[in-house]
């Protein structure tokens, strides 16, 4: 039993009698010396890092302290204040780093390039397949400056078939991609995603929207066999209603005479022997997608689809990359590629 004067007792683990003060006191000076010791282990560093040497008078590297990384032999072996190639690409808080360089800005697109950039062609392939099954909206009459005449009509087919809306949308995307390929904006008047037409009148109308350098609507004609070859229908001179044609005449000779050359050269093909004496040039003021537009424009009769010698041409892939080619060459010849 102890009174109220009676000092406490010790805590478990504590040092008794007179030695406590003596604890006390030697926990103070380890607790000073541990405060101590990382900064003058820092001063030690320091030190030996601006000295530059040890006891034995060598150099020696400074040590690199936690926020550094280490550096590469390339640095390692740079001289003084020399770059590496490091430098640019050192990551963030290294001695060595300097600002990254800002990207680049992204280079304008390249302008187009070939004989024809610049230049917008039309391209119009002749009737759509649909439009046997379309008879009623394609006998629709519509005003060509001369008269009247149905809105679109089915075309011709091969003894064996072959529709010549088919045949003309084929040589038409072959086409497009030649005159692209020369760099040419080309604007097909239909690509089959249409039941039935175009109109004859749409279809001019898109060429002069376009404001097209050439216009070329793509066919092959149905004559009886024995009538072979091609032929290219120029517009003539119209005046009446919405027609008129006197400023494409010319141009449009010039554009039906480059690619008649061409594309008798390019398929071998030779000009038809029923028509145009010989020339492969026909005038006709009856075609409403002639005297309706106002851009230079011709039709090209590829071949006579009912002479077997003609079809055998007109169905083969072959034949028709090479009339594509063929008109694509009289465009850029045209154009003055």
């Amino acid at each position: 039993m102890r009174n109220d004067n009676s000092p406490p007792p010790p805590e478990s683990g504590s040092p008794i009698g007179p030695d406590r003060p003596w604890f006390t006191r030697r926990s103070t000076l380890v607790v000073g010396v541990a405060a101590l010791a990382p900064a003058a282990l820092a001063g030690w560093v320091l030190t030996q890092a601006f000295a530059g040497s040890g006891s034995d008078g060598q150099p020696r590297s400074a040590p690199l302290s936690a926020s550094h990384s280490a550096l590469s032999p390339g640095q390692r072996d740079a001289k003084p204040g020399a770059a590496t190639d490091e430098d640019a690409t050192a990551s963030p808080g290294a001695g060595t780093s300097t600002p990254a360089a800002a990207p680049a800005p992204a280079p304008a697109p390249a302008p187009a390039k070939g004989a024809l950039a610049g230049r917008t062609v039309v391209v119009d392939p002749g009737h759509n397949a649909g439009n046997f099954e379309h008879t009623d909206e394609i006998d629709q009459q519509v005003d060509i400056g001369t008269g009247h005449k149905e809105c679109d009509t089915t075309g011709t087919t091969t003894n064996a078939g072959y529709k010549e809306a088919d045949f003309t949308l084929d040589v038409s995307l072959r086409l497009r991609t030649a005159l692209e390929a020369q760099g040419a904006k080309v604007v097909l008047t239909h690509q089959a995603d249409r039941p039935w037409g175009p109109c004859i009148t749409e279809r001019a109308r898109i060429g002069n929207e376009a404001k097209a350098d050439a216009v070329v609507s793509v066919h092959a004609d149905g004559v009886s066999a024995g009538n072979r070859g091609f032929h290219i229908i120029l517009p003539a001179k119209v005046k009446g209603g919405a027609a008129d044609t006197a400023k494409i005449v010319e141009p449009s000779r010039q554009l039906g005479e480059r690619i008649a050359g061409n594309f008798a050269r390019t398929t071998g093909s030779d000009p038809a022997n029923y028509l145009g004496s010989g020339t492969g040039l026909v005038v006709r003021d009856d075609l409403g997608g002639l005297n309706l537009s106002t851009q230079p424009k011709v039709f090209i009769e590829c071949g006579n689809m009912r002479d077997a010698k003609d079809a055998a041409q007109l169905t083969s892939p072959e034949w028709r990359q090479k009339a594509a080619q063929g008109i694509a060459d009289g465009i850029v010849g045209f154009l003055g590629g």
